[in-house]
């Protein structure tokens, strides 16, 4: 529906994002040793450090030889695995034009718990929607949907450059294109449109992190910021007084 590309919010409590770029460089360096993999070795990390939730629910049990770690913190490692550069890139980028913000909101250490939860809500609520299933979940949309929800209710009046249909860049208050991509969340989960999508892994992390930020921002950290911040791109210069020319 549409891309952030970038805001202006700046940071009020944090010199620099480190948990965020630490984030992205995790899941990067993820992406890239199952890219140069092996097929197999790429499989076996998807199993491995996938949440199946038919492992969960005691509907399948997976080959010894492919556990990596325990079934328990699958809830987590699978936030740090794509399938390819498309499935990636759109995670990294709402992680770096809005994850920057909600861990100033928050603080380094508690924005990361914040995270981490927002990725295991995400997993537990695919896994209630679909118990039986023997897919591995992967990619860090459910923790990527709670900084969203976030970022939401914190900077709704934020301006925010976005790409809509992937074609128009333009301006818009964060509540605009944020509140619409949420209300899909919900929508395709009710609808079950595509099985290749875990809408139920999104709407858990969007559920997790609106909750999460009420209770984990910094005391004194509004919500609904009133503050409006307008991207670089369309500051206007103020203008100069005109002085009538003398004529002599």
């Amino acid at each position: 529906m549409f891309v952030p590309l970038h805001d202006t919010n700046e940071l009020k409590y944090i010199r620099v994002q480190y948990v965020t770029i630490t984030l992205i460089v995790l899941n990067v360096a993820a992406w890239l040793f199952t890219t140069f993999a092996s097929v197999e070795q790429a499989e076996r990390a998807s199993l491995g450090l996938g949440f199946i939730p038919a492992l969960i629910f005691d509907h399948a049990v997976l080959d010894p030889s492919l556990v990596l770690v325990p079934e328990d913190m699958t809830f987590l490692t699978y936030a740090f695995l794509h399938i390819d550069f498309w499935h990636l890139a759109p995670n990294m980028l709402f992680l770096w034009v809005f994850g920057d913000n909600v861990e100033d909101a928050l603080g380094h250490f508690r924005f990361l718990i914040f995270y981490l939860l927002c990725a295991a809500a995400g997993a537990a609520l695919h896994g209630f929607v679909t118990p039986e299933s023997e897919g591995p979940l992967i990619g860090a949309s459910g923790a990527i949907s709670g900084v969203v929800a976030a970022y939401f209710l914190l900077h709704p009046r934020v301006r925010v450059w976005v790409l809509v249909l992937f074609r128009i860049p333009l301006p818009l208050p964060a509540f605009i294109p944020l509140a619409l991509w949420i209300a899909q969340q919900f929508v395709m989960l009710a609808l079950n449109m595509d099985d290749a999508v875990s809408w139920g892994a999104h709407v858990g992390g969007i559920i997790a992190g609106a909750l999460l930020v009420l209770v984990m921002r910094r005391p004194g950290v509004p919500l609904f910021d009133r503050r409006i911040v307008t991207p670089r791109a369309v500051h206007h210069k103020p203008s100069v007084p005109q002085v009538p020319a003398h004529v002599e």
